[in-house]
Order: C-alpha cells, then sequence, then structure tokens
C-alpha cells in the first residue's frame, strides 16, 4: 500500500492516520527517520533513539551560524 502526504511551504508533512494507526503513534510521540541506501522508513521512535540523539547534539553546532543557515535554507 503506498499512502501519500503533501510537504508545507515549511518542509512539513502530516503522518496520514492510517500511518498512525499502524505504527502506533500518538499525539505528542516522537518518530525516527532511517535512511539507507535512498530508503527512508518511518517509526516509532525509543528511548535510545532519544539517548543517541542527546549523546551527538553537541557535535551538531557547526550549523548554528546565521551565514550558515542562509547557504543552506533550500536544501
Amino acid at each position: 500500500m503506498v499512502v501519500t502526504s503533501k510537504v508545507t511551504s515549511k518542509h512539513q508533512a502530516t503522518i496520514p492516520a492510517i500511518v498512525r494507526k499502524a505504527l502506533g503513534i500518538q499525539r505528542g510521540d516522537a518518530v525516527a527517520f532511517e535512511i539507507e541506501d535512498g530508503i527512508v522508513t518511518i517509526r516509532r521512535a525509543t528511548g535510545l533513539d532519544k539517548e543517541y540523539a542527546d549523546a551527538v547534539a553537541a557535535t551538531l553546532s557547526e550549523w548554528l551560524g546565521e551565514h550558515d543557515e542562509e547557504a543552506y535554507r533550500d536544501l
């Protein structure tokens, strides 16, 4: 089955109800995106996903400048 959703001008998309139901996603839940060989998988995030994100957060500061934001805004 293929389910689609449009991307807004802010690059956001709604997770369709059928997908939320299949993944057991409720309001306020976090989702994880896994990317491998050009294929993106979405799933309900776990505590381990949050721990990993928190652990690498300090290494992502290189994109915090306004010049970086301007240069990469359209990616």
